[in-house]
């Protein structure tokens, strides 16, 4: 069964989930590059996004992925800068100015 995203309709064009998806995998990715960046926020920020978040936007009684991200934006922000990884940069910027 696929899920029908009409939340964000007004965004014509924009697919936020994908936004919202691409922003988690480059925090993933830079959780990889650097394992002590991930500290008790982003465990408990980790408790709030379904494991298969390309699939499953919200966890069951939760606020959806996208709401996550655009929520935790000066976070995230601050996260990738302190790393200088430019991708999640371009990605969170992408996000919260297209979805947030």
């Amino acid at each position: 069964m696929q899920e029908i995203r009409d939340r964000y309709i007004s965004f014509h064009n924009i697919d936020c989930y994908e936004n919202a998806t691409d922003v988690l995998d480059a925090m993933y990715e830079l959780f990889n590059l650097h394992p002590e960046a991930k500290n008790s926020l982003w465990i408990r920020f980790e408790t709030l996004i379904p494991k298969d978040y390309k699939a499953v936007f919200a966890k069951h009684d939760s606020k959806d992925i996208l709401y996550h991200i655009c929520s935790h934006v000066f976070y995230l922000s601050a996260l990738f800068e302190e790393y200088d990884f430019e991708k999640g940069i371009t990605l969170m910027e992408k996000a919260e100015l297209e979805c947030c």
